[in-house]
Order: structure tokens, then C-alpha cells, then sequence
């Protein structure tokens, strides 16, 4: 692709969501959701293949959807109400239609069906960019109108992280796998929302870096299966050691980064007399626990066949490191010895 174009596609990109981040009129929310889609479809059908060609078709179709779904049920609620204004969504018939059509576009549960089969068809970057990037702006405008429907993003939430924590566990793909722990992350996210925002854009942080970290270190590696793992020790010594613990991070184990945003959220749910909700959350978060183990193992603790000069292959072509990702990867794996100080400032 010609810099030119993917200069301008990536500008339309960030101004899409910038134009959804900024407007409190429904119709430009809406243009700015419809920019952001038809910036991506060039990008994710650059790769003349029959998969990403389908992957593309898919993502189109759900978004168009989703999208009109959403100004069907702003011009409902302007119908109803006399005005435009995102916060002014107090009627429960629109509240729901948008909510749904809100999760449909973001992969929550259960509208999630689509997500790992388009995040199948993509390549790592593209991917990145649509379990990240994409996610933004609907999820700002879910931060503006939760207060409204707050049973159907408890359902949504518990949902999502119940299923993205069982369907990633009978999967082979690395692309899949990420796509499923995309739809707990958000899960636990929307599971909040009400409650916190705070703690729901500590988690989306989180979540943003740990996302970012395991793409790249999986496109350096030029990893698409769990098979290709178990030569990746041979190719990138030091990322084979950074790895597992930026999957334990994802899977939010102790002491490691992303157990602190599963940490609070799960303390503001019992504070909330929701024991029973964290409890299920907790429960779930093992099933992701489970795959993130299964990609440990078979990245460090399993020995491809090979020969005497195939051990040796990162001495002949050392891995280069980024800034990004060095930063990034420390930020995802260090301990937690600010943590009490981050609660005291979020609670506050």
C-alpha cells in the first residue's frame, strides 16, 4: 500500500474517533463511528486473500448494522425527548437498542461471534489496530450513557467474560485466543461501568498495553499458532522470557500489573453488595488463566526438533527490540509496589 493512502487512512482513523471522543450531538457520534469503519476496511483488505477478503465482508456488514441500529435509536430517542444530546438518554426502550447496538460493535457478549473469525482473517497489525484502536470510540460513548440500563450491562459484562474465558479454551489460533481474551477484558470492563468509571479507564489502559505488548511480540516473532511457540526460544531468547509473564499480566495474575485492575474491580463489586457477580467474574477469569498457561508452556517450557545449527538462530539474526515495546512489556510485567497509592487515588 502506497504511504500516501495509509497516511490518510490512518488520519481518517484517528479522526473518526477523535470526532466521536469530542461531539455530545448523536448524529456526529455516529459520523465519527461510520469514519473510523470506513478507514479500516481498506486496510484489512490489503492482503489480497481469500480470508481477509471474507474477514473484511464480515466486519462491513456487523458494523453497518450496529451503526444503523444506533441512529435508529438516537432519531427514536429524539422523536421521544425533543433533542439530540448523548447524555440526554433517559427512555429505556432507545437506552436498550443503543446499548446492544453499542455491544455488537465492541464484541460483548453475546453479539461476540463475529470477533475471532474477522481477528482470524487479519494480519497482526490490522489486528491490532481493531482489538485496540476500534474499541475507543464506542466505549467512550458506552461511558456516557451507562447510568441508563445499568441490569443489561451487568448481563452484558458477566456474559462476556464467562464466554471469552470458554471459548478461548479448546483454541489452537493465536489471533482467536486474543480475540476471545478482547472479549473478557471488556467484560469485566462493562462489568463496572456503572459503578467506576475510573476504574473502568484504569482497566481499558491496562488492557491497551498488554494488548499492544503480546501483538507486537507475536509479530516479531512471526507467530500465528501454538505450534510456531515452541521455536520461539531459538529466534528471541529475551522475548521468550518476556512472554509468559505479559500472558500471566493478561490473565491478571499476582503481583504482576494486570491483576490490579481485576483487584479494584472486584473490590468495588463487593462494595456494591454484588458478591455474587465478582465471585462469577473471579471464577471465569481462571478460565482465561487456563489458556494463558497453555501458551507459557508451549512458548518456554516445550523443545521443538531441531538440529545443532537451529539452536544458534538468534546469533545469526538478533531480534530487534523496539522502544515501544520495551516500554510497554515493562509496564506490563512489573510488580505492583505502587498499588495501595493508585487505590487511594482512584478511590478518592
Amino acid at each position: 500500500m502506497s504511504p500516501y493512502i495509509l497516511s490518510t487512512l490512518l488520519f481518517a482513523l484517528g479522526l473518526g474517533t477523535l470526532m466521536t471522543f469530542s461531539s455530545s450531538h448523536w448524529l456526529l457520534a455516529w459520523m465519527g463511528l461510520e469514519i473510523n469503519t470506513l478507514a479500516i476496511i481498506p486496510l484489512m483488505a490489503q492482503h489480497h486473500h481469500p480470508r481477509a477478503v471474507e474477514a473484511t465482508t464480515k466486519y462491513f456488514l456487523i458494523q453497518a448494522a450496529a451503526a444503523a441500529t444506533l441512529l435508529f435509536a438516537s432519531v427514536i430517542n429524539a422523536w421521544i425527548s425533543g433533542q439530540w444530546e448523548i447524555k440526554n438518554m433517559n427512555h429505556p426502550f432507545t437506552s436498550t437498542i443503543i446499548i446492544m447496538a453499542l455491544a455488537l460493535k465492541l464484541g460483548l457478549a453475546p453479539a461476540h461471534a463475529w470477533l475471532p473469525d474477522v481477528l482470524q482473517g487479519l494480519s497482526l497489525n490490522t489486528g491490532l489496530i481493531l482489538a485496540t484502536w476500534q474499541k475507543l470510540a464506542p466505549f467512550s460513548l458506552m461511558l456516557q450513557i451507562h447510568p441508563s440500563n445499568p441490569h443489561l450491562l451487568i448481563f452484558l459484562g458477566l456474559a462476556s467474560t464467562l464466554i471469552g474465558g470458554w471459548g478461548g479454551l479448546n483454541q489452537t489460533q493465536l489471533r482467536k485466543i486474543l480475540a476471545y481474551s478482547s472479549i473478557a477484558h471488556l467484560g469485566w470492563m462493562v462489568l463496572v461501568i456503572q459503578f467506576s468509571p475510573s476504574i473502568t479507564l484504569l482497566a481499558l489502559l491496562m488492557y491497551l498495553i498488554m494488548t499492544y505488548s503480546i501483538f507486537m511480540i507475536f509479530k516479531l516473532n512471526k507467530s500465528t499458532n501454538m505450534n510456531s511457540l515452541a521455536t520461539t526460544w531459538a529466534n528471541a531468547p529475551v522475548l521468550s522470557a518476556m512472554t509468559p509473564l505479559i500472558l500471566l499480566s493478561l490473565g491478571g495474575l499476582p503481583p504482576l500489573s494486570g491483576f490490579l485492575p481485576k483487584w479494584m474491580i472486584i473490590q468495588e463489586l463487593s462494595s456494591q453488595n454484588m458478591a455474587l457477580m465478582a465471585t462469577m467474574a473471579a471464577l471465569s477469569a481462571l478460565l482465561s488463566l487456563y489458556f494463558y498457561l497453555r501458551l507459557s508452556y508451549a512458548m518456554t517450557l516445550t523443545l521443538a526438533p531441531n538440529n545443532t545449527t537451529g539452536i544458534f538462530t538468534w546469533r545469526f539474526s538478533p531480534t530487534n527490540i523496539t522502544m515501544p515495546l520495551a516500554l510497554t512489556s515493562s509496564a506490563t510485567m512489573c510488580l505492583l509496589p505502587l498499588s495501595p497509592a493508585i487505590l487511594a487515588l482512584m478511590t478518592t
